[in-house]
């Protein structure tokens, strides 16, 4: 609770100048709760703008652990210079926080679309980050002080009494700020006008208080001059709002060329796809059509390029469709339907079911005319079960079904209860995101393999996408280690790709050349490169790495280029890894 003003203790320290008393409009106990209420207000604002930071951050360049570990220490060592830079400010203290949380507003709430301007064309965001977090947290810092002075020039109160008061307005506005963004903001808003209208909100609080409660303390040169300001700043944060659709549209065609034709933001991710509206696409290997090459984008990550995508798929699922039986074939991931057909191309295949976070990229791989021809709409055959849910949740409520009689969840295509649910697999394909991205690292644990070899058939096998052998081969052997912590047997293998440089680039990316434009991306992809997609081969004995006797005719993957793949990672080795866990999760970007 907010506690009514005390006297002064006998003897207590005080500031070492005397707090005029100040002239109020309105009585000095409801000046107090206006200056708590703006103590709220500033606070939830703040949040999101840290908030803010980290997500974009983690958006454009990768790795959140990394980069929120960044932008909050940065953030909260600022906020010391700007506590310390404020002591110079309380002889002024109205004046000093109209001037605050104006410049707040507007850094705060241009930072969004800064950050993206400098990624979109100028390709790294890195500096403008640690600069962002720096002055906002310099300002933020600021405003406590500032505002521990006023409120004691309304009634002085003992300092204990004080501070508990402040910081009781301001936990409870941080806790609404960072449930307002990703709750409100986020998903309303997006990121680039979440953050100009929370600057607006921030601008008209701070004004409001300095400009009204506290008029009768500014001369009126001063009083015009922060009334000039705050219009200013509400004026270019407003004009930001009206043009952050045609200001998104123009850093998307900077990012990913002309030819963007589908961006949505799914409850998930941020999807976007260029190309592949010309007819007679197909596998990556027919007519590109006068749309250009598809390629699809998730949170900015290249994840599917129309150019090469068959080596990728190709090399996926076909070894693991030989050495057994392959009816039952269980897909963790590839929403985009792409392994999906590689797997229909097999009569033996029964049933598929595939396990999908983002039921956007789902519809997208079933209705878009560019994606569904490329993946031979294999979405929409009767053989196939798509599932939404996380990989790993899945595979525990299937664990838990499987000893309770707990159904494993709701289906997309078919009843829950169906004959043959609870039978296991003879193939997992793991089609998931590098190990390298920190929200994927649980999809790689010891954990999740473990879970994953319950399910396999006497015979099944595992097979894993484990990132870029040759340039992050320390992750791509923990993911093998890893897997024979589980009782897995391994056989590594690598065929020629183009994984691109983790910082801010995709994990299916062409090569260094990651952060190259789309059209630039495809030239690459075509010329081919000498970097690899590596996998690994995974079961409860030895496997063999070869295809089956009724695979068809593949482009890319032969028997004899498959051992060649095989002694090429081999002879890479680094022994002695340790596997990764949920509690000491191991790779690193």
């Amino acid at each position: 609770m907010i506690d009514p003003s005390e006297p002064a203790v006998p003897g207590a320290l005080g500031p070492p100048e005397t707090l005029e008393a100040a002239r109020l409009p309105v009585p000095s106990g409801l000046g107090r709760l206006l200056v708590l209420a703006v103590v709220f207000v500033c606070a939830a604002c703040g949040l999101v703008y840290e908030l803010e930071l980290v997500a974009l951050a983690t958006y454009l360049v990768g790795d959140s652990v990394t980069q929120a570990s960044v932008v909050l220490s940065v953030m909260v060592f600022a906020m010391g210079i700007g506590a310390l830079l404020a002591k110079r400010m309380r002889c002024r203290a109205a004046v000093g926080f109209g001037a605050v949380e104006a410049l707040l507003a507007l850094v705060g709430g241009s930072s969004a679309m800064a950050l993206y301007s400098c990624f979109a064309w100028f390709g790294q965001s890195r500096s403008a980050l640690v600069g962002f977090s720096l002055a906002i947290g310099v300002l933020i810092g600021a405003e406590v002080p500032l505002l521990m002075t006023l409120i004691q020039r309304i009634r002085r109160q003992d300092a204990g009494g004080a501070v508990a008061d402040l910081f009781a307005a301001d936990y409870v506005g941080a806790l609404v700020g960072g449930l307002a963004f990703p709750f409100l903001l986020l998903p309303r808003l997006g990121q680039l006008t979440g953050a100009l209208v929370t600057g607006a909100v921030n601008a008209v609080a701070g004004g409001a208080l300095v400009l009204w409660l506290f008029r009768r303390d500014l001369s009126p040169r001063t009083r015009w001059l922060l009334l000039l300001v705050n219009v200013l700043v509400l004026a270019l944060l407003a004009t930001g709002t009206l043009l952050a659709s045609s200001f998104e549209r123009a850093a998307r065609r900077a990012v990913y060329g002309p030819g963007v034709r589908v961006a949505v933001q799914t409850g998930v991710q941020e999807v976007v796809m260029t190309g592949g509206t010309g007819g007679g696409a197909g596998a990556g290997r027919g007519r590109k059509g006068s749309g250009g090459p598809l390629e699809l984008y998730l949170d900015g990550r290249l994840r599917v390029s129309e150019v090469n995508e068959y080596r990728y798929h190709e090399a996926l699922v076909h070894p693991a469709m030989a050495g057994g039986p392959h009816a039952r074939v269980l897909v963790l991931g590839g929403g985009d339907g792409l392994a999906v057909r590689e797997i229909l191309r097999y009569r033996a295949a029964r049933s598929v079911t595939v396990v999908e976070l983002d039921p956007g990229v789902l519809r997208l791989a079933r209705t878009d005319p560019g994606l569904s021809r490329l993946n031979h709409h294999a979405l929409r055959d009767p053989r196939v079960h798509t599932v939404t849910a996380d990989a790993f949740d899945w595979l525990r409520q299937r664990r838990a079904a499987a000893s309770g009689g707990r159904p494993p969840g709701p289906s997309r295509r078919g009843p829950p209860g169906r004959r043959g649910e609870s039978a296991p697999y003879d193939v997992i394909v793991s089609d998931l995101p590098d190990p390298g991205i920190t929200a994927s690292t649980k999809l790689y644990s010891q954990e999740f393999y473990g879970l994953a070899a319950r399910l396999l058939a006497p015979g099944g096998r595992l097979v894993v996408h484990a990132g870029a052998p040759t340039q992050r081969p320390r992750s791509y052997w923990t993911v093998e280690a890893t897997m024979r912590s589980v009782g897995l047997a391994t056989v590594p293998y690598r065929v020629p790709g183009q994984p691109a440089d983790f910082s801010g680039a995709p994990d299916r990316a062409t090569g260094p050349e990651g952060s190259l434009p789309p059209g630039r991306c495809s030239a690459v992809a075509a010329r081919g490169g000498n970097t690899f997609w590596g996998f690994l081969l995974a079961a409860r004995r030895p496997p063999r790495l070869d295809l089956a006797p009724d695979a068809p005719p593949l482009v890319s993957v032969t028997r004899a280029g498959l051992r060649a793949d095989e002694r090429g990672e081999a002879a890479d080795r680094i022994p002695f890894l340790r596997p990764s866990t949920l509690m000491h999760p191991r790779y690193q970007g």
